[in-house]
C-alpha cells in the first residue's frame, strides 16, 4: 500500500528521533489515511484518503 492520499497527495514525512544525548535515528510520520468509498472522476471507488480531506469535504463520500 502506498501511503498517499488519493485526493491531496499527502505523503509520509521524514525526520529524526533525537535522544537526550542528541543521537539521531531516522523516523517517518505517516499520514492518517482511511479507506473509504469516494467519488473520483464521477465514479465511486474505494481509496485511501487522509482525514483532513474527509473533514474538509474535499472527498465526497458515496454510500
Amino acid at each position: 500500500m502506498s501511503r498517499v492520499c488519493a485526493i491531496c497527495g499527502k505523503k509520509p514525512m521524514t525526520g529524526h528521533n533525537i535522544s537526550h544525548a542528541h543521537n539521531l535515528s531516522k523516523r517517518r510520520w505517516l499520514p492518517n489515511l482511511q479507506k473509504i468509498r469516494v467519488e473520483i472522476d464521477g465514479k465511486p471507488r474505494r481509496a485511501f484518503v487522509c482525514t483532513a480531506c474527509i473533514k474538509s469535504g474535499a472527498a465526497k463520500k458515496v454510500l
